[in-house]
């Protein structure tokens, strides 16, 4: 019997997008149903009735919610090739540490960078380039944040990625002046065929956070390309 796979998912979402990564590294077919958040779908709020958001990952019927989550017991059941996580309990908890890092630091200072007008957005650019500096002093010269190959840590932070656009006009900075090791690592995994067919276009994803977070039109500072 095939097994059955469904991502409840919205283009634009970084946290969809590490999904999308893990199931292409994995080879794993599924059939992806996009949502409208502003009119959320029965399904969704019955797959995942407690946050109401996307990623939801069915599988064979059962919802797995919470994108690291996702990736986790993506590679956890489709262990037979392609390992997101390693297999030292010590490198996986010191990957799980770092992955969080970027759920709880990365994520909370772009909604602080977007929300923030005047003078509190110094404050704001400025606590952003540290947690971006600190993952840089984490990647070191390793080509991937695990080391030679691509994997858990990669896919939680690459998705933001196509949001750099909107950062560096929003900020008023640029991300390969101040974190050129981070845009060097990000150009580097855009030439895995998973992150590289996974990521919207940052012009495309620069557009749509005009309209959704209602931000001032204006020019984009750079698109950052590889």
């Amino acid at each position: 019997m095939a097994e059955e796979v469904v991502l409840l998912d919205f283009w634009a979402s970084v946290f969809g997008m590490r999904v999308r990564i893990a199931l292409a590294e994995k080879g794993i077919k599924y059939e992806s149903k996009e949502e409208d958040l502003r009119n959320k779908s029965d399904l969704l709020l019955k797959m995942n009735p407690v946050h109401k958001k996307v990623p939801v990952l069915i599988h064979n019927g059962k919802p797995v919610c919470e994108s690291l989550i996702i990736v986790q017991y993506i590679d956890e059941v489709w262990n037979d090739s392609s390992p997101l996580l390693p297999s030292d309990p010590y490198q996986r908890a010191h990957a799980r540490f770092w992955a969080d890092f970027v759920d709880q630091k990365v994520h909370g200072a772009r909604q602080k960078l977007m929300a923030t007008k005047g003078e509190e957005l110094e404050a704001a650019k400025k606590e952003f380039l540290e947690i971006h500096k600190t993952l840089e002093g984490e990647l070191g010269d390793k080509p991937y944040f695990g080391g030679e190959t691509f994997g858990f840590v990669d896919i939680a932070f690459i998705t933001f990625y196509s949001w750099f656009s909107v950062f560096e006009t929003v900020g008023k900075l640029s991300m390969e002046v101040e974190c050129p090791k981070i845009v060097a690592w990000a150009k580097r995994c855009m030439q895995k065929e998973s992150v590289a067919n996974t990521l919207p276009d940052q012009k495309k994803v620069y557009e749509f956070a005009l309209e959704w977070f209602g931000l001032e039109q204006a020019q984009p500072a750079r698109i950052t390309t590889v």
